[in-house]
């Protein structure tokens, strides 16, 4: 048995067609028959069952095309780690909030204990770096929220709250005063939300759903996918918006902004590293991810 045999058997399955499974390989037809043919004679057990136009997988078939898919993947990985080993890059993909604020916060004492680690770190959306860690793209994502993929690892590792953000100005300088907030007033105010995919939005859902409040009650000015233009916005007058705590915190201490707690758990969110599961990370990149997980506890 060799890899060849198993990329031949893998491919021809994936696409249910030996000619498909030939013109993805770049190889004959018959070099694909004769991998499968070599395959099954070494194991013993019939994993096709073939007739004049197609053909059915067995369920000896299924077994060995799901251990098949495990073996090339470690192979796969491993190679990856000795290519990647000279260069040591760490590829990270982040959402808005750990790009801007927390990656500052880490990367430089990360950097001082492994100095030769590079870093390739790209910026998108939670929902898009899931999806490119999902398929490799990254070594390692940071996001604003989690999904059910069963095939990455979630981990938290920072803890942040959602609050409402206004201009320093009357009257909300005089409702900070108040010994309850209103927020059915500051709620009817015009709004700026957050682009859809991105985790600080569905942190803002979740909590106005929570309170039962839907999007359709609120009077949306704009829509956007900088936090930076949103907090200069709100200071400027254009509306209100619901901002991770994290990312407010130096306008707040510039009293260019003012904040409103949100009440309740509904406004806790929490930031994840997440990697593939069955992935093997490379040395430095295992190091990154326990540095972070024990960073914000130790602070």
């Amino acid at each position: 048995m060799d890899f060849k045999q198993l990329q031949s058997y893998i491919t021809a399955v994936k696409f249910k067609s030996f000619t498909m499974a030939a013109e993805k390989l770049g190889i004959s037809q018959p070099t694909i028959s004769t991998h499968i043919r070599i395959l099954e004679a070494e194991l013993d057990a019939r994993l096709l069952s073939r007739n004049a136009k197609s053909f059915e997988i067995t369920q000896k078939g299924w077994e060995v095309y799901e251990a098949a898919q495990e073996i090339l993947k470690v192979w796969e990985d491993m190679l990856n780690r000795w290519g990647d080993e000279e260069s040591r890059v760490i590829r990270l993909g982040v959402s808005t909030i750990p790009s801007a604020y927390i990656l500052p916060e880490v990367l430089p004492d990360f950097k001082k204990r492994y100095e030769n680690v590079c870093f390739e770190i790209s910026q998108e959306d939670s929902r898009a770096i899931i999806d490119a860690v999902h398929n490799g793209s990254y070594d390692i994502g940071l996001v604003g929220m989690k999904t059910e993929d069963d095939t990455l690892e979630f981990q938290p590792f920072y803890q942040d709250r959602m609050v409402l953000i206004t201009p320093a100005t009357e009257p909300y300088l005089s409702m900070r005063k108040q010994e309850q907030v209103p927020l059915k007033e500051l709620f009817a105010e015009p709004m700026i939300l957050r682009e859809r995919g991105s985790g600080s939005r569905r942190s803002a859902e979740h909590f106005m759903r929570e309170m039962g409040i839907s999007e359709e009650q609120l009077s949306v000015t704009a829509r956007m996918n900088d936090q930076e233009s949103i907090k200069n916005l709100v200071a400027g007058g254009l509306g209100l918006s619901i901002i991770s705590e994290k990312a407010v915190q130096d306008s707040l201490d510039a009293n260019r902004l003012l904040k409103f707690d949100l009440p309740g758990e509904p406004a806790n969110r929490q930031f994840y590293l997440i990697y593939q599961k069955g992935r093997l990370l490379k040395e430095y990149a295992k190091a990154f991810r326990d540095y972070l997980l024990n960073y914000y506890v130790e602070k």
